[in-house]
């Protein structure tokens, strides 16, 4: 009952050809069919009846009713204004379809132009690589001829040298390598043998490599695996390799002396999980997924105190992800990382593996 007593009657405004058109007595002054004062004597009876609490009619049925204008001419006045409304509306389609069409024009060009950069610097990138490989090659030669004693005896200090241009070689090998990689993986074709591959086999294999490395810094590395026999996944072995050793190779680089690192290979149902956990520096949880930038490191300013290209990551997930997987990433700032895949496993398990060790 009270919110029937409180109820208030509106009337609905009626549906006539009025409705449709705003400022419609500035119109009929505009065009001469009806004097400024008319108007005005209109707009002001037509106040004294709405504060009254009198129905108001529209102002054109108004004018119509005083005897201002007449119906045909009200009638002849909405009906330009309304094409005229409608004409305003057409042209502002147009150009808005215009302004569209530009923008999109534009896009389209921009898109075009980034799409031939992207291309040049992975010729760029590919050209330089493999012109490195050359001098690179002639080196590793001549080297191995010194290391070896068939150009002459050499002394401790002679062979301390040449091993540290050893470690200097192998590194600037792997850099060229990895800039070959992100010229293919830039182009769409990264090839990927997936076949069934002996992890823990791969994963002794690669820390047997980093090892030494580890230790000059002072870094203890760990490798556990769930069985000391096989354990199958697919996935290319050699690829997958590169992305452990990259990993690894991380891990060393981004963790204090006297910290710790740990590749394990886990069992997770139907997939096998292959992670590397150190207690190293940390990443900020919003500049996660800068990492998987390509020549792009969180320390970006030229006296940067960790080295490398910004490559690795990102070619690791690229690996990864025509694995049909992705790489994850869980850290804490000051207390490490740890960084993971799946692998879809073999079942059931393969008599014989580990014969991908050697290539």
């Amino acid at each position: 009952m009270g919110e029937r007593g409180n109820r208030v009657n509106v009337t609905p405004v009626p549906l006539t050809p009025e409705i449709l058109v705003p400022r419609l007595g500035d119109y009929l002054v505009e065009r001469g069919w009806l004097s400024q004062e008319d108007l005005e004597a209109v707009l002001s009876y037509q106040a004294a009846l709405r504060d009254r609490g009198q129905e108001v009619p529209l102002l054109g049925q108004l004018l119509v009713k005083l005897g201002k204008i007449s119906q045909s001419l009200l009638d002849q006045a909405i009906t330009e204004y309304v094409l005229q409304l409608r004409a305003a509306l057409e042209e502002s389609n147009q150009q808005l379809e215009q302004r569209v069409q530009q923008r999109t024009a534009e896009l389209e060009r921009a898109l075009q132009k980034l799409s031939e950069l992207n291309q040049l610097k992975a010729n760029f990138v590919a050209n330089i690589s493999h012109e490195l490989r050359t001098p690179l090659t002639h080196l590793k030669g001549y080297h191995e001829l010194l290391l070896s004693g068939d150009l002459g005896a050499l002394n401790e200090s002679q062979l301390h040298a040449l091993r540290t241009m050893q470690r200097a070689i192998e590194r600037l090998e792997r850099l060229i390598e990895d800039l070959i990689l992100f010229s293919t993986t830039e182009r769409g074709n990264l090839p990927v043998m997936i076949q069934p591959i002996d992890l823990c086999t791969l994963c002794r294999s690669l820390v047997e490599q980093v090892t030494p490395r580890a230790r000059d810094h002072r870094l203890s590395l760990e490798l556990s695996c769930p069985a000391e026999g096989e354990l199958f996944a697919y996935g290319d072995w050699e690829k997958i390799g590169w992305v452990i050793h990259q990993l690894l190779d991380n891990a060393i680089k981004f963790t204090p002396a006297g910290g710790q690192i740990v590749l394990a290979v886990d069992l997770m149902s139907e997939y096998v999980e292959v992670s590397v956990t150190d207690t190293g520096i940390g990443i900020p949880a919003n500049r996660i997924q800068e990492l998987f930038e390509p020549f792009h490191q969180l320390d970006g300013s030229s006296t940067r105190r960790y080295g490398g290209t910004g490559l690795g990551l990102s070619l690791a997930q690229k690996i990864i992800e025509a694995h049909n997987s992705v790489i994850s990433v869980t850290s804490e700032l000051g207390r490490g990382s740890r960084f993971s895949f799946l692998l879809r496993r073999v079942f059931p398990q393969p008599r014989l593996g580990g014969e991908h060790a050697d290539g």
